[in-house]
């Protein structure tokens, strides 16, 4: 069958591509900017690419007016408190009016679980959208799932920050909040099961593993499988915007994304029937097998695709093509370069800076750094990176963004997502002579933006000095 599949650059959408197209469909993937679409050389070469923004196009493009089925994997949870629900309604009134120009037959939507009567705006906004596709002009099949565990995902990475970094937790009141939750695994099994399958069609389906839990009983068991000792102490009162932060400090969640899973974590998610569970003959994992997989995934550096690297992670949400040429005029820069005999080990430091690597000079004082992003409302260097030494292009790095990551240019390009006054770039390139540059750009904004330039200048210079120093030679102790 031919299938698009929006959201292709997603945590879903990364995991269910390959899938597809190892069961023989052609699949056109659709994303917003074609530059971030990640998925490995191998891959894009099965699949065809098309730009669409469904906050803004109605109007389908020639390659995806032949589809057989259509997956809508667009949500917008972490890109804002206020106003993501009327996002994805506008997203999927516009869905609709672009497959009414097309041959599609089936749409299959992943939500969430809505059983209870008082939802959360989160939930609400998933069962709006899902009233809007069933308005659509197709057969419409919707998955509701709860708390999705595999490597990468922002629920278990959340659960896993939180038993990782805190031996004794003192807990708001919705840890004691049940849920049924999936494994990964599962949820792509379902996903691509539902294919063409009629008697599927016009059906919403609860999904859930086998185990329903209390969150607390969820890091409980994750701290179990782990072999970790955690004491979780809950007090009855704690309110949703302190709870919101508690998530923030503690785990590499962004605030917008902690205060929406917040107000989530107070509704009950669990399944009312496992009709799809016996039409599709699955075998549910359960929670502990389910955490245990994930960190196969992650032992074997194989994680394919994580929430962090969505750019609604952090707060750079623009297009990142109009960041790649860094301004010439108007900015504060301090630019340092020194000649490589080792080009290619010099190139794999590089692509491995940030997360576990670090920074290569002054550990601490990016530490300090982040840690002071992140009282001010910044992302902090809680994301780490996906992958240990692999980088594309829109990935989240420690508090930067990649813009450009090409190799065979021997350049690196992030934009800073730290709460700074202005706007921040730093590159690595090698060029033709083997000389390695780094050069830290500074756009400020107003008068506040100078003299922080200023003000962290002695610190830049030694930081900088001491980072291409350690890269150029390969001591990063």
């Amino acid at each position: 069958m031919r299938i698009l599949l929006t959201g292709a650059n997603g945590y879903i959408g990364m995991r269910l591509l390959p899938q597809l197209l190892e069961k023989g469909h052609e699949v056109v993937c659709a994303v917003r900017n074609r530059n971030r679409f990640t998925s490995n050389d191998e891959l894009k070469e099965k699949v065809e690419i098309v730009e669409i923004d469904f906050l803004k196009d109605s109007e389908a493009p020639e390659k995806i007016r032949k589809i057989d089925v259509a997956y809508y994997l667009i949500h917008s949870m972490t890109a804002s408190t206020k106003d993501f629900d009327e996002k994805e309604a506008k997203a999927a009134t516009n869905f609709n009016k672009m497959m009414a120009e097309t041959s599609v037959n089936q749409v299959i939507y992943l939500s969430g679980i809505i059983n209870e009567e008082k939802l959360s705006k989160h939930l609400k906004s998933r069962k709006k959208v899902e009233e809007i596709l069933y308005k659509g002009d197709f057969n419409l099949t919707v998955l509701r799932a709860a708390i999705i565990v595999g490597s990468g995902s922002s629920s278990f990475e959340i659960i896993r920050d939180l038993c990782e970094k805190l031996p004794v937790m003192i807990t708001p009141k919705w840890v004691k909040t049940r849920c049924q939750p999936i494994a990964i695994r599962n949820i792509i099994q379902y996903l691509t099961g539902v294919i063409g399958n009629e008697e599927c069609y016009n059906e919403s389906f609860d999904v859930g593993g086998p185990d329903i839990l209390t969150y607390q009983e969820m890091m409980e068991q994750y701290a179990e499988v782990r072999k970790l000792s955690i004491w979780i102490i809950g007090v009855p009162v704690m309110s949703p915007k302190l709870s919101s932060y508690w998530l923030y400090f503690v785990t590499s969640t962004s605030y917008r994304l902690a205060q929406n899973l917040v107000e989530s974590m107070s509704v009950e998610v669990i399944t009312r029937d496992t009709r799809l569970q016996e039409i599709l003959g699955i075998e549910p994992i359960c929670y502990k097998d389910a955490i245990e997989m994930a960190f196969y995934k992650i032992e074997q550096n194989e994680v394919v695709s994580s929430w962090k690297d969505s750019l609604s992670s952090g707060r750079f949400r623009k297009d990142v093509n109009k960041y790649v040429q860094i301004p010439q005029h108007g900015c504060l820069k301090d630019k340092k370069s020194v000649k490589i005999t080792n080009p290619e080990e010099v190139l794999g430091r590089i692509w491995a800076i940030g997360g576990t690597t670090g920074w290569y000079y002054g550990s601490w004082l990016w530490d300090v750094r982040g840690f002071l992003d992140k009282l001010a409302g910044g992302v902090g260097l809680r994301r780490g990176r996906t992958h240990p030494n692999k980088i594309n292009a829109g990935d989240s790095l420690d508090f930067w963004r990649v813009l450009l990551a090409d190799r065979e240019e021997r350049r690196l390009l992030l934009f800073a997502e730290m709460k700074v006054p202005g706007e921040a770039w730093l590159e690595f390139k090698i060029d033709e002579n083997d000389v390695l540059h780094q050069n830290a750009v500074f756009r400020p904004k107003g008068i506040w933006g100078r003299i922080y330039w200023y003000a962290m200048y002695p610190f830049h210079f030694f930081i900088f000095e001491g980072m291409i120093n350690k890269i150029a030679r390969g001591n990063k102790k």
